[in-house]
């Protein structure tokens, strides 16, 4: 049992429990949820970079996205392909580590950068620059004038929402996999590039992975999350569908 309470914490427990009914409200509720979306849509353009081209990411309101691009090399393709889902879930897993070392910064930093480049290179439909707009300013604003402790306890809701939607949009495509397997999105392209692993065999992998991070993250006792402290210091540094 002391085991258990030196990896897990209250504090874990309680933003958790917000952050799901914050992304159940309507709206409000996928205003938020869009910044995992933007993390999983732009781990499909970095690895596009590599030997392609990306010529647009889309932010919708009911917060799907996608990723519009050409590739060159099959490799490139596999690799943008699968990095989604698996981006989303090292970044929920890292939003952990980071606060546990304390790394509040370097955390803000990643997301606010995430979104400039997001901003000036890739999205171009309207409620994507409107999201993109609206969540750097407000996020700004909050680090600019809002106390401590509450820009603490936004870093923790933030990867609260990342750490369920890495699971919950992972556990979807599995669902989606073996109910219509020709409509499973990176599950659907991985069955066609790779042949003989059908679209049910990479719906499982993508579910295990994000569980397997939850674990990982459990056992290395990240959700064991204290009060912190924060100092007011912030920088700010073929066509396929993915």
């Amino acid at each position: 049992m002391q085991s258990i309470k030196e990896r897990i914490s209250l504090k874990f427990f309680i933003f958790l429990g917000i952050a799901f009914f914050l992304i159940q409200i309507p709206i409000i509720g996928d205003y938020f949820r869009i910044i995992n979306t933007v993390i999983h849509e732009s781990g499909h353009a970095f690895m596009a970079l590599f030997g392609g081209n990306v010529e647009t990411i889309s932010l919708f309101m009911n917060a799907d996205g996608v990723t519009h691009g050409t590739q060159s090399f099959w490799v490139i393709d596999f690799v943008t392909c699968i990095a989604g889902y698996i981006i989303s879930s090292l970044m929920a897993y890292g939003s952990f580590w980071l606060i546990k070392k304390k790394k509040y910064t370097l955390f803000i930093d990643l997301l606010l950068g995430l979104i400039v480049i997001n901003l000036l290179l890739w999205v171009r439909n309207p409620y994507g620059l409107f999201w993109l707009a609206s969540f750097g300013f407000l996020f700004l604003a909050l680090l600019i004038k809002g106390s401590q402790k509450l820009i603490h306890n936004l870093v923790l809701l933030i990867a609260s929402i990342l750490l369920l939607e890495s699971v919950s949009t992972a556990y979807d495509i599995f669902i989606i996999s073996f109910i219509q397997p020709h409509a499973a999105g990176d599950a659907t392209n991985l069955s066609q590039l790779t042949a003989i692993i059908p679209a049910q065999g990479w719906g499982i992998f993508f579910f295990a992975q994000a569980l397997f991070l939850i674990l990982l993250g459990f056992k290395k006792g990240l959700f064991h999350i204290g009060e912190g402290e924060l100092h007011r210091i912030y920088q700010l540094e073929g066509h396929k569908e993915y």
